[in-house]
């Protein structure tokens, strides 16, 4: 089936009713709470502080899984040698 700018535009009039009542951006604005640069500056110290945390946690996994992954083929040599 086509999809024809009539269709189109009925599916786009069920969306938009769907969102029901729109409200007044001024009465929003008013009720809204407004926060200081410094208290999202320390939220977002601490993300990135996270982050970093992550980072290097990260890296000590991936050395450690290296080391698995040698032991793992150094067994392997040493059971094919004995067989």
């Amino acid at each position: 089936m086509k999809l024809t700018s009539n269709m189109l535009r009925k599916i786009i009039e069920e969306e938009a009713s769907k969102f029901g009542d729109m409200e007044d951006v001024e009465k929003r604005a008013d009720d809204t709470e407004e926060t200081d640069a410094d208290e999202i500056a320390d939220s977002l110290g601490k993300k990135i502080d996270y982050v970093k945390a992550l980072k290097i946690e990260e890296a000590r996994l991936v050395k450690r899984l290296a080391q698995v992954r040698e032991s793992k083929e150094r067994a392997k040599a040493d059971l094919l040698k004995k067989i």
